[in-house]
Formats: C-alpha cells, sequence, structure tokens
C-alpha cells in the first residue's frame, strides 16, 4: 500500500548484512558474519555515489584489520582485540531492532566481546547505529554510532592504548599519502605532524574522489564522552581515530556501563570549519538512545531518544 515505504529503511540481507537506503540509495552497509574478526561499516557512501572508505592499508598487508569504519580495542586485559594475530573476537549476538522512518534509519544490535579462552563475552557491546540525510539536497550522510560497554561479572580494564574504540580508514585517493587528500582538525591544523595525539573536538579527511569531486568524512567526539576533547591517533596514510584511553585506562564494572557517542559526518567538499561547527553543536544537543524492551506488537525491543 502506498505510503508504507518509509524513506529511510534498514534492509537486512544475505551473508549476515545489513543495508541503510535513504530514497532507495544506499548510505553504508554493516558487516557482521563470524568470517570476520570483528563487524564493521562498508562502504561509506560519499554524495556523488563513490565510496568514501576503503578495506584495508593501501600499502601495508598487515593492516588488513582496517576494515573501513570499525570498533576494536588493543589493550582489553592484556588481551588484543585490534590485531589479528590473537585469538581475541568481537561477535554479533544477535540484533534487537531494525526501524525504518521518514527521517532516519536505524538500528541496534548485541556485541560481543570474546577472549578466546572463556565462552562467556568478557565485555557486551550494546551498539545503535543511526543514518540520516543531511545537507540541501539531502545527498549527504549523519551516521550516529552510540555504544554502551557492560561488564555482566566483576570488572573489565581497558588499559591504556591509541587504539581504539571506534576508527576509520578513508579511501586511498582522500588520503595524504595514497591521494591528494588532508587530515584537518577543530583546531584549523592539518597533517598527521601537527594533529597527531592532540586534543581535538573533531577530525576531518577530506580529498578528491573518482570523477573529481571532493568530499570527505568528518568524525566527531561527544562531550558527554570520557576524555573529551579526547586525543587522535591520526595518519597521513589515511586513517583516523578517536583515542578516550590515550592518556590513562578505563575501568568498566558490573552495573556501570561505559558510554560513547560519535558522529560522521559524510559531506560534499573540502571540510568547511563553520559547517562543522554546526553539525557539532545540532549533535551535542540531541540526547542519547535508549534500548527498551517493546510496549507495541511484534517487537521485542525498541529505540527512542532518553528524556
Amino acid at each position: 500500500m502506498a505510503g508504507l515505504l518509509h524513506r529511510c529503511r534498514v534492509e537486512p540481507l544475505p551473508g549476515h548484512q545489513a543495508s541503510f537506503l535513504v530514497d532507495e540509495v544506499e548510505r553504508t552497509r554493516w558487516h557482521f558474519g563470524g568470517q570476520y574478526p570483528r563487524p564493521f561499516l562498508y562502504p561509506v557512501v560519499g554524495p556523488s555515489g563513490k565510496g568514501l572508505t576503503r578495506m584495508g592499508h593501501p600499502g601495508a598487508p598487515n593492516h588488513d584489520h582496517h576494515r573501513s569504519v570499525w570498533f576494536a580495542n588493543h589493550d582489553v586485559e592484556g588481551m588484543s582485540f585490534w590485531t589479528e594475530s590473537t585469538q581475541a573476537r568481537i561477535l554479533q549476538k544477535q540484533w534487537l531492532v531494525y526501524q525504518d522512518g521518514e527521517k532516519e534509519a536505524l538500528m541496534a544490535v548485541g556485541l560481543g566481546w570474546f577472549d578466546g579462552h572463556e565462552p562467556e563475552s568478557l565485555v557486551d557491546q550494546e551498539l545503535v547505529i543511526s543514518v540520516s540525510p543531511f545537507g540541501d539536497d539531502s545527498s549527504e550522510s549523519l551516521i550516529e554510532l552510540q555504544s554502551r560497554f557492560i561488564v555482566r561479572k566483576g570488572q573489565v580494564e581497558f588499559r591504556k592504548t591509541n587504539f581504539g574504540f571506534l576508527a576509520v580508514r578513508v579511501a586511498a585517493s582522500i588520503s595524504g599519502v595514497f591521494g591528494a587528500g588532508m587530515l584537518t582538525g577543530s583546531n584549523g591544523k592539518s597533517g598527521e605532524k601537527a594533529l597527531f595525539e592532540t586534543s581535538q573536538r573533531w577530525m576531518d579527511y577530506s580529498g578528491p574522489v573518482p570523477g573529481g569531486e571532493v568530499e570527505g568524512i568528518t568524525y566527531f567526539d561527544h562531550p558527554e564522552n570520557r576524555g573529551f576533547p579526547n586525543g587522535w591517533h591520526v595518519r597521513d596514510d589515511g586513517w583516523m581515530g578517536c583515542a578516550p584511553c590515550m592518556k590513562e585506562g578505563l575501568v568498566v564494572k558490573e552495573g556501570a556501563p561505559f558510554v560513547l557517542r560519535h558522529l560522521l559526518h559524510v559531506h560534499a567538499g573540502k571540510v568547511d570549519a563553520d559547517r562543522a561547527s554546526e553539525v557539532e553543536r545540532r549533535f551535542h544537543e540531541v540526547r542519547p538512545w535508549k534500548v527498551e524492551k517493546a510496549t507495541r506488537s511484534h517487537r521485542h525491543f525498541e529505540v527512542s531518544r532518553q528524556a
């Protein structure tokens, strides 16, 4: 029937994937198959329809764990969930919500961080991903990611590290080394040398894509995140990651979840500081997501903004 198909949709696909669509055009896709050591988003599609992220490092085969946009951490109780040289894995336990709408498509899933030694997960991650159109012609995207890290028993230490929790590997053409792109921080400075391990409210990678357009991704920290504005691990070869454990470790205890909120603005043109400030303001104003048992029929869970 007419009117039942929402503008923004999440469509589950074969092969353990879920596609985020706006006006029936894919903006990004969630991959959670067990053949991967951790789930990831790929591709992240720019306004021109070109992919702005890549799978793996353009020049280093020992960096195949760099899968577009992904969650990981290098030191959890002495175990690396970052590299692929350990038994540690992040696996999707179940999906909770697929939610379509006129303004955004939303998904909530439950992930488990398994150390490879115990059958139970060391940490659980309740992840909400929202994708919405943005901009004058709505070809740009906002990808909001919220994680609640939950320890079911005792406590878990995320030790001091530059690697984790959310990382972005951009397309080669957007990187500074393999393309003609530029890394820019919220302080207005550019390049790895000026930005490595500095505290920034946001970080941007922008550059040319096939066809000649310039597009990019602005990655926002949130003031409710521990350590805001956090330090960043960034490289001219094409990756950026906000690092809440850069200065000191973090202990997450049973009954006291650790929450992280981030936003990716997938935009046309070079980074615009004034526009980034406006996106940042809007992101700071919206309340966190909450996942609850559903009150409506035929649904197990539902997601809404906290009051």
